[in-house]
């Protein structure tokens, strides 16, 4: 996917060189690709489809409120899944909900009910705007809503570089945030640092802004606080060799696919399936099949998303 200019992206960045994420089982230099094993599904994600209320300029999903490549994922759909996990006895810990805008999916209220009467911890990013706030009430009422926590997008800590990337949703995102937190939910943010920017200074300046808006949010903890890493695939960055675990020191367990999985449903396709990664919905190459069984095989780091976010960024969508 092509995205739009960020202010997030600033610098030019030089195209993948010819050759580069092609073959799964070797790089373009000719040595073994990294795979990463499942150890086991901590968190199941499901994708709730990509219409969203905003049209964010390097949204790496295009979601819009036109955008309906991946259609509503239901109640039975996602209770299919809830079932081989209990079937086949996973111990998955927790399911997490993505966009589009999840709000947006006239399923959400049951099916975080439902997920939320197993068990679970669960998880829903937002952008904590209109299609949120429609179902106060009902979120209010939700029986073990204290396992659920809302992870709100606010990308930037001011409001100008926020809505050069969002439009203008910066008031109603930070009225949705203190309302969460005056009705009790548990609550994260997620954000970025511009380029200019070390992870310091944006955790500073998101704490400046946590304590003027009277949101209890923690800006030095990561689980708390999420700040991503820039992700633009069309960014050449080196690819991951098995020799790379050793050099960089880092454990292929680190890294996300080797504990989640995410449900999609495409348009025209006649059920859910099963991809590695929550970043890449779309690519055959991380298809894995329509059951958790199917899907339980090891995963190519054949993306430039497995290189600059996941393993050279230490980033993960769950925290």
């Amino acid at each position: 996917m092509t995205l739009q200019t960020s202010p997030f992206q600033l610098r030019e960045s030089q195209p993948i060189a010819p050759g580069k994420f092609a073959d799964p089982a070797l790089t373009a230099k000719g040595e073994p690709r990294a795979r990463v094993a499942l150890e086991a599904l901590d968190t199941l994600w499901f994708n709730t489809g990509t219409l969203c209320n905003l049209a964010c300029k390097s949204c790496y999903i295009e979601s819009s409120p036109r955008n309906d490549a991946l259609v509503y994922i239901t109640l039975a759909e996602v209770e299919r899944y809830l079932d081989e996990i209990a079937d086949r006895g996973l111990g998955t810990r927790e399911i997490a909900f993505t966009g589009g805008e999840p709000f947006m999916n006239p399923d959400i209220i049951p099916i975080l009910s439902s997920c939320l009467s197993r068990g679970f911890e669960v998880l829903v990013l937002s952008n904590a705007m209109r299609p949120m706030r429609r179902f106060e009430r009902e979120l209010i009422n939700l029986d073990g809503r204290d396992r659920l926590t809302i992870r709100v997008s606010l990308d930037h800590f001011t409001k100008s570089v926020h809505e050069a990337e969002r439009g203008p949703s910066w008031d109603k995102a930070i009225d949705g945030l203190q309302w969460l937190a005056r009705s009790g939910f548990r609550i994260a943010v997620a954000g970025r640092h511009l380029e200019t920017e070390t992870d310091a200074d944006a955790r500073r300046g998101f704490a400046d802004l946590f304590a003027r808006c009277a949101i209890p949010i923690d800006a030095d903890d990561p689980a708390q606080l999420v700040l991503f890493p820039e992700m633009d695939e069309t960014a050449d960055t080196p690819e991951i060799t098995t020799a790379c675990w050793g050099i960089l020191g880092i454990d292929p367990e680190s890294v996300m696919c080797s504990s989640s999985r995410m449900v999609v449903k495409r348009k025209g396709e006649v059920e859910p399936r099963v991809v590695a990664c929550t970043l890449l919905p779309y690519q055959d190459g991380f298809d894995l099949g329509t059951t958790l069984a199917e899907a339980s095989g090891d995963v190519a780091l054949n993306h430039p998303h497995c290189s600059r976010f996941c393993v050279l960024g230490g980033a993960s969508c769950t925290a």
